[in-house]
């Protein structure tokens, strides 16, 4: 077998690669916190450009729709154009299309820049993942560094709502956007000093022009669906239109790629058993996060009379005990039980936070009530995200890291976009039952109301990581057995050394 080349493995021992994972991290959570922090300065950018209630959603949906729809293609882009290129023109481009939204002076314009941070955003959060996954092939630090990327994946959110509502209320909504440059200008300088530009080796690959299409065309309509069904219901055509529609394409996708010469997507990477089992994982976890953040930042405001930035501040206990757990899983739980037990259980501490929250009411108080189920719920996302990612990645050939890691960001997204949809419509139906039931409407009933609709969610909630719990136990395998002393080492470029746990591969 042909020793691997020293810029193979150079990002592996270098030096600099915790300052890459630090560069990494900065992107990552630009990415992540974008998706929440815009949230809190909508009432004032609508108050300042004059839109619609009705328009509103589409500052988030114009996001959602284009990163959720391009991730596969941003993946593949940075297989064939390199990581190092493909992670700065990503940043550079999620920083200009940021300084236009911030300077938008029509909510045309706005939503234009929102659509164009998605795609950028495409590009560059799996190229962020694909560095890490092939910096870091020790398994010890390989632990150590997907622990901190997890952790910035589960409470990126909440970071969001925080920083949200200090930015709007000390500065200007438009600092949600500007803020971005700021980030990014950190991590282009970083990306240039300390992330490796490694020399492909081999033919080059070609892109897949018709794979990119079905699938980006899918995950549109999947997302557009769903966005709709939020805000029209789900009987409305659009809806289940476009459902139908991104079900049939996918369908097709899967047909080519069994057939394409130069898969976009290679089905063995999603058929993989662990590998399937972490994506089904993300999504599930992605789906329920959304019934945390979306519905607690309500009751907090609306209930309990919060301001943005104490809603913000409220979420801290979680973050805390969410990049504890992390670190303590991938370090210390992870390597000695493997995912067929972290997942569950985080499944099944999350699924128990949830039902706590159900118990809360107008009077509840956030120390006793809101505190604790937060915390609990800290430590089951810190337990469900790093180990879902590092398997999620772990084995995957590195010409196609970079549309391995794509698909962790699409199943979050994915089921952040019908857990939206789904608990938002939920919840919705339970408060408009509760208010015919309890006649006649007063200011109490419908406060009320709102309290039963969160709890709804919450149920739901519980129950989609109770899925999850069942999911990942019955799919993930078991963690290998240690090899036997004086057994023959592994070949370093084997996808596996047994059927149970596949080995990283040499750094690209």
């Amino acid at each position: 077998m042909t020793s691997p080349s020293p810029a193979a493995v150079t990002p592996a021992h270098s030096s600099r690669r915790w300052l890459t994972l630090a560069t990494v991290a900065l992107a990552q959570l630009m990415v992540v916190l974008d998706a929440t922090v815009v949230n809190i300065a909508l009432p004032a950018a609508q108050a300042d450009l004059q839109f619609s209630d009705g328009d509103r959603q589409w500052i988030i949906t114009a996001y959602s729709l284009a990163f959720g729809s391009l991730l596969l293609l941003g993946g593949r882009i940075s297989d064939l154009i390199g990581r190092k290129r493909a992670f700065i023109i990503g940043l550079i481009g999620f920083a200009l299309a940021s300084a236009l939204g911030g300077m938008a002076d029509s909510f045309g314009l706005l939503v234009f820049a929102r659509a164009l941070q998605g795609a950028f955003g495409a590009l560059l959060a799996p190229t962020a993942l694909a560095v890490l996954t092939t910096t870091f092939t020790d398994p010890k630090e390989r632990g150590r560094a997907f622990g901190v990327f997890g952790a910035i994946a589960g409470a990126g959110g909440a970071v969001g709502l925080l920083l949200g509502g200090v930015l709007t209320e000390q500065f200007s909504w438009r600092w949600n956007l500007y803020i971005n440059d700021v980030i990014a200008v950190i991590a282009v300088i970083g990306a240039l000093v300390f992330v490796a530009n490694v020399a492909r080796t081999g033919p080059r690959p070609k892109l897949d022009i018709p794979g990119t299409i079905l699938v980006s065309a899918a995950l549109f309509a999947l997302v557009f669906g769903f966005s709709h069904a939020e805000t029209d219901g789900w009987g409305a055509f659009i809806t289940w239109g476009m459902l139908a529609a991104s079900a049939i394409l996918l369908v097709a996708f899967v047909l080519w790629q069994r057939r394409a010469s130069h898969p976009l997507l290679p089905l063995s990477i999603v058929l993989d058993r662990n590998r399937g089992a972490a994506y089904s994982s993300v999504l599930i976890a992605g789906a329920g996060m959304f019934g945390i953040f979306l519905f607690v930042t309500y009751y907090l405001q609306t209930t309990l009379g919060y301001s943005p930035i104490q809603t913000g501040v409220s979420f801290l206990p979680m973050i805390g005990m969410l990049i504890l757990t992390a670190q303590l899983s991938t370090n210390i739980f992870l390597p000695r039980l493997g995912p067929k037990v972290m997942v569950p259980f985080g499944m099944i501490v999350a699924a128990t936070g949830m039902v706590l929250l159900t118990f809360l009411d107008s009077s509840s108080s956030y120390a006793a009530n809101v505190m604790p189920p937060l915390m609990i719920l800290g430590v089951g996302m810190g337990s469900i995200m790093p180990a879902s990612i590092q398997t999620a990645t772990l084995g995957v050939d590195r010409h196609f890291a970079g549309v391995a890691s794509a698909m962790v960001n699409t199943s979050q997204q994915v089921g952040g976009s019908i857990g939206t949809a789904l608990l938002n419509t939920l919840a919705a139906t339970a408060a408009t039952d509760f208010v015919a039931s309890h006649a006649p409407v007063t200011q109490q009933v419908l406060s009320d109301a709102a309290v039963h609709s969160y709890s709804t969610a919450y149920w739901w909630g519980a129950a989609f990581f109770a899925f999850g719990a069942v999911v990942s136990a019955l799919l993930f395998r078991r963690k290998a057995r240690p090899a036997a002393a004086g057994a023959p080492a592994a070949a370093p470029a084997a996808s596996s050394t047994s059927d149970d746990a596949p080995e990283p591969v040499i750094a690209h």
